[in-house]
C-alpha cells in the first residue's frame, strides 16, 4: 500500500502562514527558518494547504 502525505517544497515556501491559518486540523506550523512544516499525525490529507498556497509549494505525494 502506498503512503500518501503532504510535502512542503522548502525552497519554494516563503513562510507566509496562509496554510497554517487555513488548516482545520492545526497540522501546520511555520518553523524558525520560515518554512511550513506539516505534522503527518494531524494531517487528514484534505489538500486545503496546497489549494491556498500562493507559491505552489505544497503537494500531495505518494510513496510506494
Amino acid at each position: 500500500m502506498a503512503k500518501k502525505y503532504m510535502k512542503v517544497h522548502e525552497d519554494e515556501c516563503i513562510g507566509c502562514g496562509i496554510c497554517e491559518d487555513m488548516c482545520s486540523e492545526e497540522a501546520i506550523e511555520i518553523n524558525d527558518d520560515g518554512v511550513a512544516v506539516i505534522d503527518p499525525e494531524k494531517c487528514n490529507l484534505c489538500e486545503t494547504c496546497a489549494d491556498v498556497c500562493t507559491q505552489e509549494a505544497i503537494e500531495l505525494v505518494e510513496e510506494e
